[in-house]
């Protein structure tokens, strides 16, 4: 046991934190049945707790056998209160001899860093302008409202039910973009207010779940585009992504789809499909499976009140065709919005990189305008909003010069493209990917 602690490989760990330990031996305890991490240089023994994590198990485990101390502070608006809760699970600390980051991370970025958030922090760029949301939602609802209105007064013929579905699709997009600011406790200053409200945006507007959502995004943050870890590549053999997944696939004989053809595909089976069917199914089993009530009164609310505004206008089976087609709208909005911040970027297995170099590896802004900050909620600024995930997104503009300044210190890749080109390059990354896999498996 480095710097003479107390735990050995076969014993239970100490607790009240007497104990000493070295890297090697924390790295050691990343398994599903034995977790620690290390925050701040405190090792903590999170085994029991982690199913008890209110951001879910799976986002705290990806940090098992590591430091979490970024990736901590990132998450939580009010680290101190948290630190409360961990008081039960220490164990110990780092040795004296061991190094504040693990695996060879640059001590020098990590603290450059740091003092980029204490000035975040001191400048007040987490704190939110509740104004700028509140007639956010106001959009929101008008919209709800127009739409509606368009058929009391100039009834259901086909371009009119066009149009209405379009604002509707916008509304939904829109909202789509506000629940993702709740439910990163980056709006009201009290969390419990957020957690309220983004049961309200996203169950009562939008029919989902935040639990769902919750579990699902927060894992994405924690590790994006980490293959086993972001669930938002794990693309159940349909697609093949980055440089080494498709080689893999290719080398092992794996052909679940002609991958070679994926970007064409994608336009059948990306865009279309991924909301009105995939992300509808997943979240209905999610709420039943885990017994998430609260959240499913939530989602049976709006589609009651669905029904009930545009039932006497088309009928049981014409309001389901609406909403169906409204979904299929949204869906290739948001499709299009999320992937080209993220699918064209390295996509790849654990690493174990330091917080800003993970994410500015996945991640890529899109250039600044008025429409571009609207069309995609502000996560145009993706770069910004992975590095500090409970700012608001009024605020990104402000603190993206100064991520770009650290970026260039450091000699690090701060991308930023045209919105037409980052829309390109998701078709681009795919039919690359696909090549990759088609090369491997026909020659390797």
């Amino acid at each position: 046991m480095g710097g003479g602690g107390q735990q050995t490989e076969s014993s239970e760990p100490v607790k009240g934190g007497s104990a000493v330990y070295t890297w090697e031996e924390v790295q050691r305890h990343c398994h599903r049945s034995d977790q620690w991490l290390v925050i701040d240089r405190k090792v903590y023994n999170i085994t029991q707790w982690a199913k008890r994590h209110p951001g879910g198990i799976r986002v705290i485990s990806h940090f098992a056998g590591e430091d979490a101390t970024e990736a901590f502070v990132a998450f939580h608006p009010d680290p101190n209160f948290v630190r409360k809760f961990l008081k039960p699970l220490l164990i110990g600390e780092l040795a004296p001899t061991e190094p504040s980051q693990d695996h060879g991370k640059n001590a020098a970025l990590v603290q450059d860093f740091q003092a980029l958030r204490d000035r975040v922090e001191k400048e007040g760029l987490l704190r939110a302008r509740p104004l700028f949301f509140s007639l956010y939602l106001g959009h929101i609802l008008l919209l709800e409202a127009l739409a509606l209105g368009l058929l009391w007064v100039w009834g259901t013929s086909w371009s009119i039910t066009l149009l209405c579905s379009l604002m509707l699709a916008t509304s939904q997009a829109q909202a789509g973009w506000l629940q993702h600011d709740y439910g990163h406790l980056s709006v009201c200053k009290k969390s419990s207010w957020n957690h309220v409200l983004h049961k309200f945006v996203i169950g009562h507007l939008k029919g989902a779940s935040a639990n769902w959502w919750n579990h699902r995004h927060f894992q994405h943050h924690a590790k994006p585009s980490v293959f086993s870890k972001d669930p938002d590549v794990n693309s159940l053999h349909v697609f093949v992504l980055g440089d080494k997944q498709p080689v893999e696939y290719g080398i092992k004989k794996l052909k679940y789809m002609p991958y070679h053809h994926q970007h064409q595909y994608f336009f059948l089976i990306g865009p279309p499909l991924l909301i009105p069917v995939y992300f509808t199914i997943q979240i209905f089993q999610t709420m039943f499976s885990h017994r998430n009530w609260v959240d499913l009164a939530w989602s049976i609310s709006y589609y009651l009140r669905f029904c009930c505004c545009y039932y006497p206008f088309f009928g049981f089976f014409g309001s389901v065709a609406l909403i169906c087609f409204v979904r299929f709208l949204e869906s290739h909005w948001f499709v299009w919005v999320t992937q080209m911040n993220h699918l064209p970027m390295d996509i790849d297995h654990e690493r174990h990189q330091d917080w800003l170099t993970m994410q500015l590896s996945a991640t890529c802004n899109i250039e600044q305008s008025t429409f571009n900050d609207w069309f995609s909620g502000h996560l145009n600024f993706q770069i910004e909003h992975h590095l500090f995930p409970t700012m608001p997104r009024h605020n990104y503009h402000l603190v993206a010069p100064l991520v770009r300044a650290l970026c260039e210190k450091h000699g690090l890749s701060y991308q930023v493209k045209t919105l037409q080109k980052a829309i390109i390059d998701v078709v681009r990354s795919l039919k690359k990917s696909g090549d990759l896999w088609l090369d491997a498996y026909l020659h390797k």
